[in-house]
């Protein structure tokens, strides 16, 4: 009989254990959905090897990529809470934190994890539509990026620079792979990407069609910045796509890794730290996920950063 209840009250422990346990397993699970882009863009696949990071080496992670319509629409999916994670322009992230452009109020509810790379403006033409500089755009069908996006608010800031309104073109608003299709089958005649180089909307057009890449002067960039100093001057160098063999100078803003700021520190310090120490994985999915690194992590960040990902800065000496 005594031998009976050792054997039940063991088991009875061995029970309570295990049912205790499946509460706390459960409590760890955190499911993950990271916005990035179009399919087309820089976007969607460096996502797509962030969420193979967070799901290979952040435990109790389960993590997934929506593609999007980008920043702005990003932005809104973090502060509405449908997603966890979005790449968004560092320009973007300022508008929301400052209720300035497309931004009404201010957006709180959004913090920084890591800048990632330059993201490019480039101005993509037909190279049958004449247009050799952003002058020229003027009475020409321009793709201006999704409404409402990073993209779109570029486009439009660049024109006002060179007093150009979308009174004085005639205005598509189109995605990155939407615009590659339309330029290719001469539906317009040139189009504004924000991407990192290169970017596979404009490959897929220089492949199929001859283009120009539009160069922003150095006028025309010291009257963009006196007005949104986040621009940078950067060169598109020859041979980036088919047909282009010159350098071209444009500019350009940058891309980060934005988080809800209700995520728990834990959790974020984790996916910061999962994330630097499997850098390659980035550099495989896209060419410019060879310019992410911790050397660099916080230039360029526009909003504060969340205290998990400050944390593991803290650790590593930033």
């Amino acid at each position: 009989m005594t031998q009976y209840r050792w054997h039940a009250a063991a088991l009875v422990v061995f029970l309570a254990a295990f049912m205790a346990g499946v509460p706390t397993v459960a409590a760890q699970q955190h499911f993950i959905s990271i916005a990035t882009g179009g399919t087309a863009g820089t976007y969607y696949p460096l996502g797509g090897a962030l969420g193979e990071i967070y799901n290979q080496h952040v435990p109790g992670v389960n993590a997934s990529v929506q593609a999007t319509g980008a920043s702005v629409a990003n932005i809104n999916m973090l502060a509405q809470g449908q997603v966890e994670l979005a790449l968004i322009q560092n320009d973007i992230a300022y508008y929301a934190a400052n209720a300035q452009e497309m931004f009404q109020r201010p957006v709180t509810a959004v913090q920084g994890i890591a800048t990632l790379y330059p993201e490019v403006i480039q101005i993509i033409a037909r190279a049958d539509a004449g247009i050799r500089s952003i002058e020229d755009l003027r009475g020409k069908r321009v793709a201006v990026g999704d409404a409402g996006s990073g993209t779109e608010a570029n486009a439009r800031q660049i024109l006002g620079a060179a007093g150009i309104t979308y009174n004085d073109i005639s205005v598509r608003y189109l995605s990155f792979a939407e615009a590659s299709s339309n330029l290719r089958d001469g539906h317009i005649d040139a189009a504004f990407v924000t991407a990192g180089l290169p970017t596979a909307a404009i490959q897929d057009i220089a492949a199929q069609r001859a283009i120009t890449l539009v160069p922003v002067s150095d006028e025309l960039v010291a009257r963009l910045q006196e007005e949104y100093p986040f621009y940078t001057q950067v060169v598109v160098p020859g041979g980036t796509y088919r047909g282009v063999d010159q350098d071209v100078q444009t500019v350009a803003v940058k891309a980060m890794l934005a988080v809800r700021a209700d995520l728990p520190e834990d959790l974020v310090y984790n996916l910061t730290k999962a994330m630097f120490e499997n850098l390659p994985r980035l550099a495989q999915a896209h060419a410019r996920g060879g310019d992410v690194s911790l050397e660099t992590a916080l230039d360029g960040m526009s909003i504060p950063v969340h205290p998990g990902a400050a944390r593991y800065y803290a650790e590593a000496g930033l």
